[in-house]
Formats: C-alpha cells, sequence, structure tokens
C-alpha cells in the first residue's frame, strides 16, 4: 500500500506560503527562517538571496500557475523536519529550480534524531556565539 500524496492545499497557510516562496525564488536561499510550534514564520522576513544566471532565461516552476499540486519529496522532507523541530530557526534553505535541496541547521546539540534541531529563538544563539568568542 503507497501513501497518498501530499498536496498543497492541505498544508497551512504558513506552509503554502514558504512552498511558494522557494518556487519565486526559483534558484537561491532563503537565510534565518524562524519556526514557532513546527509552522514557518514570517514576522520577521526572512532573508532572501536569488541566484540569478546571466547567460540564459530562467524557466519558472509550472506550479507557480497552479491552484493545487503534489508536493516533490524535498517538500515532504522539509515539512517533516519543521514537525520535528518545533521551535527555532533554519539558518539556510538553499532552493534549485524553485525545489529546496538543502537545509544548513545551526544547533548546539543535534542528538541522534535527524532534528535535535536548532532549538532556541535566533537572540538564543546569538547571545551563545557571543559567550564562545
Amino acid at each position: 500500500m503507497t501513501a497518498k500524496a501530499l498536496r498543497l492545499s492541505q498544508l497551512s497557510p504558513e506552509r503554502q506560503a514558504l512552498v511558494r516562496l522557494c518556487q519565486t525564488i526559483n534558484h537561491g536561499s532563503i537565510e534565518d527562517l524562524e519556526v514557532r510550534q513546527s509552522e514557518p514564520m514570517f514576522d520577521p522576513f526572512p532573508m532572501l538571496v536569488k541566484d540569478v544566471k546571466l547567460d540564459g532565461d530562467e524557466e519558472q516552476r509550472p506550479e507557480l500557475a497552479l491552484v493545487d499540486f503534489v508536493l516533490a519529496d524535498e517538500v515532504c522532507r522539509l515539512l517533516r523536519l519543521l514537525d520535528k523541530m518545533d521551535s527555532g530557526a533554519i539558518r539556510r534553505i538553499e532552493v534549485r529550480a524553485g525545489i529546496p535541496r538543502r537545509i544548513l541547521l545551526e544547533s548546539p546539540d543535534f542528538g541522534s534524531g535527524e532534528v535535535a534541531m536548532a532549538g532556541g529563538t535566533s537572540e538564543q544563539r546569538l547571545a551563545s556565539r557571543g559567550k564562545k568568542q
């Protein structure tokens, strides 16, 4: 028996916004994304970095024109990481062809799980960095 494919319409508005942000950036990154109660937060708005190739036209994700669609495996994995994370921040989400491809997490302790993760607020992480220096 196969699991039913997850669709955009099944996501919270915040998660839908994150998927659409990846599609809009197309190539680049989302940096310092706050997460609260497993939901991406856009206040404060994360830093967006767009990678633009000057030697050719860049095609947008075809899903941008769709109201609903099945989510890519990478998007589903990102959502599972958010579920495990609960609260904290993701330092960087690298986006290629509108799909999140890599994530840079920062945490003093990753533990044995895939995500013991990026715990604490960005202010707490900055304060702990200052103590180490």
